[in-house]
């Protein structure tokens, strides 16, 4: 019983950390960047993690909400959103090489936290053979297609449009 009061305390106060901690990353220029990446990120990990947790590869036992999402709110809205924010500013201006390679300070972290998790908590349990080399590459595939939909858009953002 008092495990699981920590782990509920645990996780209120990682996302009130992550919640103060959000107005910062997207309120830098360009603004709009930041709200399309914060976006999509939540979208795409929302869509992700509803997949993941329907086919039985994941179960969270500790979720606010638990009655009305099978997703972990927290971590679909608040978390991953903000690593990924952080990521992409890191990343603006930087070349392929240093994309991937900046790519690794954001998930070993993410992957090591989320392994710990799973063996030493009930945060989060993982079924049918999913491992954490799982959790890393899908991670790493997400971090790269939001980097790359947010390059995209800034390659089309430099034509001028031309109204007549």
């Amino acid at each position: 019983m008092k495990r699981k009061q920590y782990e509920r305390s645990f996780l209120l106060f990682t996302t009130v950390v992550a919640l103060a901690l959000l107005p910062f990353a997207i309120m830098k220029r360009p603004l709009k960047d930041w709200i399309i990446v914060y976006l999509v990120s939540c979208i795409g990990n929302s869509y992700a993690d509803r997949y993941l947790v329907s086919k039985g590869y994941i179960k969270y036992k500790i979720k606010p909400l638990s009655k009305k999402t099978p997703i972990h709110l927290p971590f679909d809205y608040v978390h991953y959103p903000l690593f990924l924010l952080y990521y992409n500013q890191w990343t603006l201006n930087s070349r392929p090489i240093g994309i991937i390679l900046k790519l690794f300070v954001f998930i070993i972290p993410q992957v090591i936290i989320e392994t710990i998790a799973e063996k030493k908590t009930d945060l989060i349990t993982w079924k049918k053979g999913w491992k954490w080399h799982h959790s890393f590459f899908s991670m790493a595939a997400k971090f790269l297609l939001c980097r790359m939909i947010i390059g995209l858009i800034r390659i089309l953002n430099r034509r001028e449009l031309s109204l007549k």
